[in-house]
C-alpha cells in the first residue's frame, strides 16, 4: 500500500504550535516521534506524528514531564490528557483575544524554585514548557536572562549554594545550545564571535548573545569563556568577523580587565565593532568607552545594535 507523503517540519510547526527546536529536542532526546526521511535526507512527519505531538503538547501543558511521557503510546497519551481534562479542564489553545499559559513571569518563578530545590528535571521541564508557550525572543529575554540574573544575585547573597548554581548553569547551557540549531543562516551572512574576556568565567551571557545573533541572521561563533585579548582578536581575524560580542558578568572589580579591553581594541583595529553587555559591564564603562565599545543593557539592545551594524 502506498504511504501518505510526509510533511516538512514547517507544516508541523504551523499545525502543532510547537517550535521546530522543541520538536527536534523531543525527537532526538526523547524519541517522541521518529519521522521518515526524504530522498534529500529532510525529515518527513506523518499525520500520525503530528497528532502524537499535539497530544504530547497537551499533556505537557497539563503538568506532565516530557521525559516521563514520551515513551507512552498515542492511545495512552489520549487517555492521560482526557483524565487531566476531566479533573481540571485544560484551557484551549489561545485564539482571538484569549490568553493561554503565556506569562513569562510564571515560568521564571517556577524555574527559580526548581533551582532552589536542585531539581534539574523540573528546571529543564519549565524551560521546555516556556519554549512551547513563548516566542524565542520572549523565552530568552523574559525567562532565561532574568533567571541567570536571579541565580547570580542569590549566589552572591549566600542564599544559593555553588552546586545549585552549577546545576542551573548546566541545564540552561544545554537549552541555549539546542536553540542555536533552530536557525539556518546563509554562509554569505556576516560573522560575529562571542566570548568573555580574561578573568570572566561566566559564559551564559556570551552563549545567549550567539543565539540572538544567529536569530538575526548572523553567522556566530562561541569561543568559550576567559580568553585573553590576543586569542579573541586572532579568532575574529580568522572568521573575518564584523563584530566581537563580550559578556562581562563577574567580577566587577578586576584590576586587569581594563587593560585587556584596551589591548583588544588595538589588536582588532577600527573596522571590527566591539559590543559588550552583562551585569558587571557598567563597572568598566570608562575602559569600554576608551575601547570604542558599544555597551548594551539587555538582549533587545543587542538585536538593535546588530541590525544597525548590518545596515
Amino acid at each position: 500500500m502506498e504511504s501518505t507523503p510526509g510533511h516538512y517540519i514547517k507544516v508541523v510547526v504551523r499545525q502543532t504550535g510547537l517550535s521546530s527546536h522543541v520538536i527536534r529536542v523531543w525527537e532526538k532526546r526523547y524519541k517522541a516521534v521518529v519521522p521518515a526521511r526524504s530522498a534529500t535526507n529532510r525529515r518527513l512527519y506523518s499525520d500520525e506524528d503530528i497528532a502524537r505531538l499535539q497530544w504530547l503538547q497537551q499533556a505537557v501543558q497539563a503538568g506532565h514531564s516530557i521525559g516521563r511521557i514520551a515513551h507512552l503510546s498515542t492511545p495512552e497519551l489520549v487517555k492521560l490528557v482526557r483524565a487531566a481534562q476531566a479533573a481540571a479542564p485544560l484551557p484551549q489553545k489561545p485564539g482571538n483575544g484569549e490568553v493561554g499559559e503565556k506569562d513569562p513571569g510564571e515560568f521564571l518563578e517556577r524555574a527559580v524554585v526548581a533551582v532552589q530545590r536542585l531539581d534539574a528535571v523540573a528546571l529543564e521541564n519549565q524551560l521546555v514548557r516556556a519554549s512551547i508557550a513563548l516566542s524565542q525572543r520572549h523565552l530568552l529575554e523574559e525567562v532565561v536572562q532574568p533567571l541567570m540574573v536571579r541565580i547570580g544575585q542569590m549566589w552572591r547573597e549566600g542564599t544559593l549554594r555553588m552546586a545549585d548554581e552549577h546545576m542551573a548553569s548546566a541545564v540552561v547551557r544545554s537549552s541555549i545550545s539546542n536553540l542555536r540549531t533552530h536557525f539556518q543562516v546563509s554562509e554569505s551572512a556576516p560573522h560575529v564571535v562571542a566570548t568573555t574576556p580574561a578573568g570572566q568565567l561566566h559564559e551564559i551571557g556570551a552563549l545567549l548573545a550567539t543565539v540572538v545573533a544567529t536569530s538575526e541572521g548572523w553567522n556566530s561563533t562561541f569561543l568559550g569563556p576567559n580568553l585573553p585579548a590576543e586569542e579573541i582578536a586572532g579568532a575574529a581575524a580568522k572568521k573575518n568577523a564584523r563584530a566581537v560580542l563580550l559578556s562581562i558578568i563577574y567580577p566587577g572589580d578586576d584590576p586587569h580587565l581594563g587593560g585587556e579591553l584596551l589591548k583588544l581594541r588595538r589588536l582588532l583595529g577600527d573596522d571590527i565593532a566591539l559590543i559588550a553587555g552583562g551585569r558587571a559591564a557598567p563597572h568598566y564603562q570608562y575602559f569600554l568607552n576608551q575601547a570604542k565599545a558599544v555597551t548594551l543593557a539587555n538582549l533587545s539592545d543587542l538585536r538593535d545594535s546588530l541590525n544597525s551594524l548590518r545596515s
